[in-house]
């Protein structure tokens, strides 16, 4: 996880005055909820600014001992877990840098970029996870504004980033009076290169996530799905329960960072397309009309994935407590997975604590049932899929060998983190 928000230095980021000003700030970013899938866009975008990749800091993972110590005494009222674990990070970045910084950048993002746009009524984000920082920041100026106090800027723009054409006009207006000379026109060139990052890391996720089922499907191996919201990403918030299921030999992919080349998905809805359920691979309409939340969308859509792809032999949802964009989902998922045949285990109203035993048990159960059935369900689920499977007539590339831990720039990663090597890019390059 300590390359996820990274970025290898950029290109001459220009001398100018305005630029050599921009260079000494330092941003801190909170690690939370939907930064887990924009980070790139923001490393991007701030070193497309003048910014150097090295004095943009995140927060640490969401910890007990985080809140504890920086996020005592600020709480807000919440009943969304990832929501109230913010407090936590903000307290980390005024009270917890070696080198202080001067700006706290946290976006209220309302809309998110997703590979479903086009194919969905819209892709929004969930309002109380839109609106978290102007909620958690009430808890740092509601008797004095530890902000001001400590020499920082507090931003929070509100972003459509999921309509690009508008993210230029509210970045300029939320920074135009914290950087430096800042300019429409060089708001609008960052933020392009802010989205060519992003599709450029979305792009390598995917295809190590395609060279996992590849190996998968040549050699008739089982793997899990995880379907979840971002922030479960965060060991902190999903307390890296499929970490603890990758440790049984199973290779696990994330359904954000699902392959979504032409070819695999028009293979794995080749029925669905021709009896005219769904007019896209993207499509989930048949099983969900209300199509305006990203990740609700995305989720519907894994769990379409995980019922057709004769590989995934188990899918596993992840809900915080008290999830309200979440309960809807519940039947939906488990009955698109549990209809085909696949295994389905849900963990729900995951909160602060981690019950090790209980989730210990959980895990060794799911790990029986794999071994149990795996082999079974891909034989069924083969019969039932199109011929002529893309994934098998592919050449993987020789370090795709061991699907559990590869090694990546002198780095193991964990399967969740990269899925499989890559030859498309490298990594973004600042450590943490």
């Amino acid at each position: 996880m300590a390359k996820w928000f990274e970025r290898k230095p950029s290109a001459a980021l220009g001398n100018t005055p305005d630029r050599k000003a921009r260079a000494k700030h330092r941003i801190g970013i909170p690690k939370v909820l939907n930064v887990w899938t924009t980070h790139q866009f923001w490393l991007g975008f701030f070193a497309a600014l003048g910014v150097p990749h090295n004095r943009v800091v995140f927060s640490s993972d969401t910890s007990e001992g985080q809140g504890r110590e920086f996020g005592r005494g600020r709480g807000t009222v919440d009943c969304c877990y990832p929501v109230k674990c913010i407090s936590g990070h903000y307290g980390e970045l005024v009270f917890g840098q070696k080198r202080k910084i001067d700006i706290l950048f946290s976006p209220m993002i309302y809309s998110l970029p997703s590979f479903m746009q086009g194919q969905v009524m819209d892709s929004l984000a969930c309002p109380r996870v839109m609106a978290a920082p102007e909620n958690i920041k009430a808890g740092f100026t509601k008797e004095k504004d530890v902000f001001a106090e400590n020499g920082i800027r507090y931003v929070a723009p509100l972003v459509n980033m999921g309509e690009r054409e508008l993210v230029p006009k509210q970045l300029f207006a939320g920074l135009k009076d914290v950087l430096e000379g800042l300019t429409m026109k060089e708001t609008r060139a960052a933020v392009e290169e802010g989205y060519r990052t992003l599709d450029a890391f979305n792009c390598e996720m995917r295809n190590r996530s395609r060279s996992i089922l590849s190996l998968c499907a040549r050699e008739d191996r089982p793997c899990i799905m995880v379907l979840a919201r971002p922030y479960h990403m965060d060991p902190g918030i999903g307390h890296e329960i499929e970490v603890d299921l990758q440790a049984y030999g199973y290779p696990i992919l994330w359904m954000q960072y699902f392959p979504t080349d032409p070819d695999l998905l028009e293979w794995v809805f080749a029925d669905d397309l021709r009896q005219g359920f769904i007019r896209s691979p993207y499509g989930v309409t048949d099983v969900w009309p209300s199509s305006y939340s990203a990740n609700t969308n995305e989720i519907l859509w894994g769990a379409k994935v995980a019922a057709r792809v004769p590989w995934i032999t188990c899918a596993i949802r992840l809900t915080s407590y008290e999830c309200g964009m979440d309960q809807p989902t519940f039947t939906p998922v488990q009955q698109i997975i549990e209809r085909s045949g696949t295994l389905f285990f849900s963990f729900q109203e995951l909160d602060s604590t981690k019950p090790a035993g209980s989730v210990k048990i959980r895990v060794e159960t799911i790990a029986y049932y794999l071994q149990r059935y795996s082999q079974r369900i891909i034989e069924q689920k083969k019969a039932a899929a199109a011929p002529e499977c893309p994934l098998l007539h592919e050449r993987l590339p020789a370090s795709a060998a061991s699907a559990q831990s590869l090694s990546y720039g002198g780095e193991a990663l964990k399967v969740r983190d990269g899925h499989c090597h890559s030859n498309t890019l490298a990594w973004y390059g600042r450590a943490v």
